[in-house]
């Protein structure tokens, strides 16, 4: 199972040549996909007017999201908090939690976002940028 980050998302629909969508589909294969109420919340939020915020709600509706449990949090304020102790900055709190679903869940994270990559050195995260100029070989 891959959840998906907001960040590859935002490649996705800013897209208007198809190319992202197709590197999309190749890289996760027949894998299933799914996404977080974070994620939902992300992009939602950058709607730009109501008729992008409605085609994203529609297309949002018909998405399987992996819910955040009663540890999400605290353990999300774990991994912020361990970093800052390490010295590391990340610039989004929303980062830490959809990593630890990533975590609760044993998913694959796939993302765009260097804040990801920072959380899997001190938690066992598996993640995989999404590098929109890689092919996948078969």
């Amino acid at each position: 199972m891959i959840l998906v980050d907001t960040s590859v998302w935002i490649e996705i629909f800013k897209d208007k040549t198809g190319h992202v969508a197709t590197a999309f589909q190749e890289r996760i294969g027949s894998e299933n996909y799914v996404l977080s109420r974070l994620n939902q919340l992300e992009l939602l939020q950058g709607a730009i007017d109501r008729k992008e915020w409605e085609l994203l709600d529609d297309y949002l509706s018909t998405q399987y999201y992996l819910e955040a449990t009663k540890h999400t949090w605290t353990e999300a304020a774990r991994i912020y908090f361990e970093l800052r102790r390490r010295g590391v900055t990340i610039n989004s709190p929303v980062d830490c939690c959809i990593a630890q679903i990533a975590l609760e869940y044993g998913a694959v994270l796939l993302h765009r976002d260097k804040d990801f990559e920072k959380i899997s050195k001190i938690r066992p995260l598996e993640q995989k940028r999404f590098d929109l100029f890689q092919r996948t070989r078969r």
